[in-house]
């Protein structure tokens, strides 16, 4: 009985050891043959595991001009622990950087890591890459990695395209896909549309011999994986009006925005003073961007969208069409005018009084103003004077103005359109429409910024609505779909007859007897414009202009301002001119006006 017992007992103990035995088996085989991750690890002092980065999209502009492309690029990467340098001097003349520089580098990537690849020498040339590689087999430990650089065919629009840096640590922080080493978008369209533009990483197995060189592919790259282009960005900007705008606002401080108003699209958004984008690529990249951040003329501001002004004269079409829909005033409404013995606001031009709405547009009667603004806060339909500024503020917000549009547009500004309760704070809730009279001219607390001022002339070009301003046209080859806001249709409220006598007064600004504009005045279409003279409290007057073009059926709206030139007419009105001249007949057939607006300008420094 007890032998049966004892040999129940060896065999189910055979029977268990011949189990684990079996597993045993069967994960060596799995370990040995199948998986080979425990190979590879013990093999990485004779493998190189390289990471293949794709190449960045492209952009283009809207007529499919190339904008942003690569180049190819080298990064010289270290592995500390099996660096060997025999003349560290013979190595810095190779790389051409000073002792100095070698010590810091090697420090901070045996810091990073000494059994790890970090990049010692980021951004070489293709040209310097070839003169390296031949002797960098005297150097164990040191490997080059193919990288791209962007290029820029154009030295325009560098505030738009922004540009391209290596990561930090917030950057590795905020998205874990990013590894020291690796570049990101920094600014402008690079920044906004980074994920798409970026593509996804690759990763390839190379053997390496003693010698440190690349003797092929692991296994015939059956381990590799492919990296992925990202993806191009088609923009609605007009390289050739970018470049022309950017030439004409040479030696003067403002900016240029230009609308497409049949659909939201930035034709053009111009900075002054601007920059040569390639200044920031490279290894030059940094000593760039501090002589570019130190400069006093400030370049690196993107003043199309960062800049805020008193809108000026342009305002006054805004509280018209606020007026008017209120049924504040009608057009028949007439105000007296006194020129500049007018009170509480002088005018500053010289014309027949009193006048209705569309001649007061076209001389730009500041008291007409003051009184179609005061008739909106007593208007006994809006039920006193702080229901009806707020009234009134809400449709300063449906102008697209004191509010950022929120699209991808980088940096942008909101503005300032000053509220009921910012007042009732300043004057402890005492005030009327003599307290805040300036609002009526643009003045005052209110501050608007280029892009702003394009898109309200884009609103009554298009009698009443207007697409948000955005870069981007299409994303990728298969026609990728902008978020739907982009393209949302942003109505105003205010009746399209309204617009229609408006417009018909803008007219007047090129085409009228006293218009303001007259001088411009385009052959071959009818453009609809306004000056304005924005005060400056810091030196002279700021010139501002708004149109659109052609009158029935706009193609373009655009808003320029030159800082500290005087007169809306004087420089802002000709640029303006100018550039719808440009993008609708495709030249300019006034050479004489372009030749005086490069020439003439006073220079910055006396200004």
């Amino acid at each position: 009985m007890e032998g049966k017992k004892f040999n129940e007992r060896r065999q189910i103990i055979t029977l268990i050891i011949l189990i684990v035995g079996g597993i045993f088996i069967v994960r060596l085989f799995f370990l040995q043959v199948i998986n080979q991750s425990y190979k590879l690890s013990s093999q990485n002092n004779v493998l190189r595991f390289v990471t293949q980065y794709p190449a960045r999209g492209t952009i283009f502009d809207r007529n499919g001009e190339l904008m942003v492309y690569n180049e190819a690029a080298y990064d010289l990467l270290v592995i500390p622990r099996q660096a060997v340098i025999a003349d560290t001097l013979a190595f810095c003349r190779l790389l051409k950087i000073d002792i100095e520089s070698f010590r810091t580098r090697f420090e901070a990537a045996r810091k990073y890591s000494r059994y790890r690849p970090s990049v010692f020498l980021e951004q070489i040339s293709k040209e310097d890459y070839g003169y390296i590689i031949e002797k960098l087999y005297n150097y164990p430990g040191f490997f080059f990695q193919a990288r791209t650089l962007r290029k820029y065919p154009r030295p325009i629009a560098a505030h738009v395209l922004g540009d391209v840096g290596e990561v930090n640590n917030n950057d590795m922080e905020r998205d874990p896909v990013y590894k020291m080493g690796d570049y990101i978008g920094k600014s402008g369209l690079e920044k906004f549309y980074e994920k798409t533009l970026r593509g996804h990483k690759g990763m390839k197995i190379m053997m390496v011999d003693v010698h440190n060189r690349e003797k092929g592919s692991y296994h015939d790259g059956i381990y590799d994986t492919l990296p992925i282009t990202g993806k191009n960005v088609y923009l609605g900007m007009d390289a050739r009006l970018q470049e022309y705008g950017e030439k004409l606002m040479v030696n003067k401080t403002g900016s240029v925005v230009a609308i497409d108003p049949e659909t939201g699209e930035i034709l053009a958004l111009i900075s002054s003073p601007n920059y040569d984008p390639n200044l920031l690529v490279g290894r030059a990249r940094g000593k760039n961007f501090n002589e570019l951040l130190n400069n006093p003329m400030k370049p690196l501001i993107n003043r199309a969208i960062g800049g805020t002004y008193p809108p000026g004269s342009t305002f006054k079409m805004i509280n018209a069409l606020v007026a008017l829909q209120t049924g504040s005033i009608d057009e028949g409404t007439r105000f007296s005018c006194q020129g500049k013995g007018s009170s509480p606001i002088k005018c500053t031009h010289s014309h027949v009084s009193p006048l209705s709405v569309q001649p007061a547009i076209e001389n730009s009667c500041n008291p007409f103003f003051w009184n179609t603004f005061r008739s909106i806060l007593t208007n006994p339909s809006l039920h006193g004077q702080k229901k009806a500024l707020e009234y009134w503020h809400q449709k300063m917000l449906d102008f697209g103005l004191g509010h950022r549009f929120k699209t991808d547009i980088p940096f942008e500004v909101a503005g300032n359109i000053p509220s009921r309760d910012f007042y009732d704070k300043v004057y402890n809730g005492s005030w009327n429409a003599m307290t805040v009279r300036s609002l009526s001219i643009g003045q005052g607390e209110i501050l608007v910024t280029p892009l702003q001022l394009a898109n309200l002339a884009a609103i009554i070009g298009n009698e009443g609505y207007y697409y948000p301003p955005h870069l981007a046209r299409r994303i990728g080859e298969e026609n990728d779909s902008l978020p739907p806001h982009f393209t949302k249709k942003m109505e105003t409220g205010i009746d399209a007859r309204y617009y229609r006598l408006v417009k018909s007064a803008m007219l007047d600004v090129f085409e009228g007897g006293g218009g303001t504009a007259r001088r411009f005045k385009i052959k071959e279409f009818q453009a609809a414009g306004k000056t304005g003279t924005a005060e400056n409290p810091h030196g002279k007057d700021h010139s501002l202009f708004m149109a659109f073009a052609p009158y029935d059926k706009p193609k373009i709206a655009i808003a320029v301002v030159v800082e500290n030139s005087g007169f809306g007419s004087t420089w802002a009105a000709p640029i303006a001119s100018l550039m719808m001249e440009l993008y609708i007949t495709g030249e300019i057939k006034r050479p004489e006006m372009e030749q005086f607006l490069l020439e003439n300008f006073p220079d910055p420094v006396e200004q």
